[in-house]
């Protein structure tokens, strides 16, 4: 596309993604981006004036995708989102309006499956609360550091079976972990399924949260699941922080209930509950599992290529919803 800057195609941009910091300018040489955060209008006031006749939006995971915002975009056509997770938008009513979405499709997955298992090293060995012990000094003055448990043979219950859990699968059986999962259906794989999560908590001793946030999975982890987990349980999250009940966790965590956790997902994000912050057992992130310069850039490629898919009137490379 080697069109003027006005006369490229319009596409309204949501929620600032954060890859947009590095490729914006490549973005920019192919469609014309409508971005409030450098407007001096407030949003309401900016999203009118575009709203009749933009065709396409970009946005984040944490822009809520909801009937209200559909209502003020009537001739809006494609929704490019992001995310893999698509839990902040309300997919029935883009299908009722016959507007199509596509997401970041799996080109996450390898990342995170690496992050979760980092996680579960981390909580396992003592990494973090090791270093911090060596860099305040305190070796010198205690001594060694309490030993940390190993990984391998650990039996692993990964909740949800998609691309990311299987990664995680792959990595964790490599290591010599003895697998089960829980999922929607059956998978053609070689690991015992089960359909019920305190069965699954109560076979494993570590629980590897992959799927995504429903109605179904809201809080799917809780007290009993916990407590089925046992006090030498492990859990790890990169998924979506409410599939756990964190108030109910972080009782677990503080009481010994459960061994520790590793999580980069939260509840309330970017709130993270003032009682984990001095457990040397919880290791925490902030919500970048899928953060790489690697999948930045797959992701500026496939985002553009969804966009330039659609303004062609060609088939969306990671379609979600095709109306």
């Amino acid at each position: 596309m080697g069109e003027p800057k006005n006369e490229l195609p319009a596409v309204i941009v949501l929620g600032n993604p954060l890859f947009l910091k590095l490729y914006g300018e490549q973005f920019s040489e192919k469609f014309r981006l409508l971005k409030p955060w450098e407007s001096s209008l407030p949003l309401d006031q900016f999203i009118t004036t575009h709203a009749q006749s933009v065709q396409a939006m970009l946005c984040s995971g944490g822009t809520r995708v909801t009937p209200s915002l559909l209502r003020l975009f009537p001739s809006l056509r494609v929704i490019v989102t992001t995310s893999a997770g698509l839990n902040h938008m309300d997919l029935d009513e883009c299908r009722r309006l016959g507007i199509s979405v596509a997401n970041a499709g799996t080109i996450f997955s390898e990342d995170v499956a690496d992050f979760a298992v980092g996680l579960l090293i981390d909580v396992l060995r003592n990494i973090s609360s090791a270093n911090r012990f060596v860099k305040n000094g305190l070796w010198p003055v205690h001594g060694d550091y309490p030993l940390g448990s190993k990984v391998g043979g650990r039996k692993i219950g990964i909740v949800g079976l998609g691309s990311i859990g299987l990664e995680v699968a792959k990595r964790l059986e490599a290591f010599g972990c003895i697998i089960s999962y829980l999922s929607r259906k059956k998978k053609p794989v070689p690991y015992p399924f089960c359909s019920d999560v305190h069965e699954l908590a109560t076979k494993c001793d570590v629980l590897v949260i992959c799927c995504a946030l429903t109605d179904q999975t809201r809080h799917l982890i809780d007290k009993e699941v916990l407590l089925a987990l046992g006090k030498e349980g492990i859990i790890i999250n990169i998924a979506r922080g409410a599939i756990i009940n964190e108030n109910e966790l972080v009782q677990c965590l503080v009481q010994g209930e459960i061994a520790g956790a590793g999580l980069d997902v939260f509840e309330n994000e970017p709130n993270v509950p003032e009682e984990l912050l001095s457990l040397d057992n919880v290791v925490l992130s902030q919500h970048v599992a899928f953060l790489t310069e690697d999948s930045f850039r797959e992701l500026y490629e496939l985002m553009s290529g969804n966009l330039e898919a659609f303004f062609l009137n060609k088939p969306l490379l990671s379609p979600v919803l095709d109306a």
